[in-house]
């Protein structure tokens, strides 16, 4: 079924093209079915424009499925180029590839660590973009004042001292936004231009585990820090292929005003991500996804949820859920208008002495309701995507 959708799309795609030659559009839109969007980045890379212009798009159709370090590491695997659990299972990669940019950029950073760690980094996104698909990345970034991890929010002043112009903390944090502003730029395809990334720094602001969350900090002192990472990004060092993200947490049934906690203000956020934890409550789920569409039409950004699923994908006694896909993640998308839905990652455990994983593998005992879940229309992965990076169709992109 899903494969007689994708056909009927393309037949469409091919009878509205007649007007295109190349990668440029002959003529203009037509203005008065013309959707204007904004980007915090006025500077941004036509294919930064054109990804965002797509996942405005695709939302309306269904969601992307997603899975952290999927192309890196998986359950029994490690560092295989071309090996994915997603792809063992259905033949087929995550749509969306999500990483992790905090050890890119902070106190764990070496020549040495460059050359390994950050060497695979690059190759499995540059492996993604150059099949088409989408790249968000987070920041578990350490602590720069006290040295410890993202966890440590012993110290109540670490962001007014990040933002301490010329402080130590001021100083150091900025290296650490420098490393991370040459990654970026170092990050090209094998057609040479930029990737663009959907960068969501500080996520889940609205837990207290970290030390930029709300047990320490302001609700100006967030808002500070993340216009100046914004700001500095994008105007100091030139970063000019990055889509900002928002993702606060909400693993109960939540609505607009917690979405907006803490708002940066709409001309430093592109993308409303939600990092929603809700275990085995499709009812939550599909409640806080109507919350989320409901904002991003209102304020005209794509959405999406940036984290979410159950460890194990068992529940409290220890069953295996095995209508999970179907029953959790399917069903409660399903009239959404949400762009992305991405599993959080499958930890090395070739052993399996562990259950830390939240997506399927081969062998595991969803992997019928994986299948379940990838034939429907309204999921997308790999192969289902459009060019992302051309602009789509009546959408235009500009900056604040």
């Amino acid at each position: 079924m899903k494969r007689l959708f994708i056909l009927i799309s393309i037949l469409l795609i091919v009878s509205f093209s007649c007007s295109e030659t190349g990668d440029e559009i002959v003529g203009e839109p037509n203005e008065d079915n013309l959707t204007l969007l904004y980007l915090a980045d006025k500077n941004a890379t036509y294919e930064t424009k054109a990804l965002y212009s797509n996942l405005w798009e695709i939302q309306k159709s269904g969601f992307m499925f997603g899975h952290h370090d999927d192309l890196w590491y998986g359950r029994k695997w490690y560092n295989v180029p071309g090996v994915s659990d997603t792809r063992d299972v259905c033949g087929d990669y995550p749509a969306v590839f999500s990483v992790d940019f905090g050890s890119v950029m902070d106190d764990r950073y070496s020549y040495e660590f460059d050359i390994n760690e950050n060497m695979i980094r690059k190759r499995v996104i540059r492996e993604a973009y150059d099949r088409g698909e989408v790249i968000t990345a987070c920041i578990h970034i350490n602590n720069p004042l006290t040295g410890g991890d993202s966890w440590d929010n012993s110290r109540k002043d670490v962001v007014k001292e990040i933002l301490n112009e010329g402080g130590e903390t001021n100083i150091k944090y900025k290296v650490w936004l420098d490393r991370l502003a040459q990654f970026a730029m170092d990050l090209k395809g094998s057609d040479g231009k930029l990737i663009p990334v959907i960068f969501r720094p500080y996520h889940e602001h609205t837990q207290t585990w970290s030390w930029w969350g709300r047990s320490c900090t302001t609700e100006s002192e967030f808002v500070r820090l993340w216009q100046f990472t914004i700001s500095y990004l994008r105007d100091t060092k030139g970063v000019h292929n990055f889509i900002y993200a928002i993702s606060p947490q909400m693993d109960s049934p939540k609505g607009r005003s917690d979405f907006l906690f803490r708002w940066p203000g709409n001309e430093y956020v592109d993308f409303i991500g939600m990092d929603c934890y809700h275990g085995l409550n499709p009812t939550t789920f599909a409640i806080n996804m109507t919350a989320l569409s409901k904002l991003s039409k209102e304020l005209k950004k794509p959405c999406g949820v940036t984290e979410t699923g159950v460890e194990g994908l068992i529940d409290g006694s220890g069953k295996t859920q095995y209508r999970y896909w179907t029953e959790q993640i399917l069903t409660p998308s399903l009239g959404q208008s949400v762009s992305m839905i991405v599993m959080w990652r499958n930890k090395y455990d070739p052993n399996e002495e562990g259950h830390h994983f939240y997506s399927v593998f081969k062998g595991h005992a969803t992997e019928s309701n994986f299948i379940s879940m990838y034939d429907h229309p309204a999921s997308f992965f790999s192969k289902d995507l459009p060019d992302m990076y051309i602009m789509a169709k009546g959408i235009a992109v500009e900056g604040y």
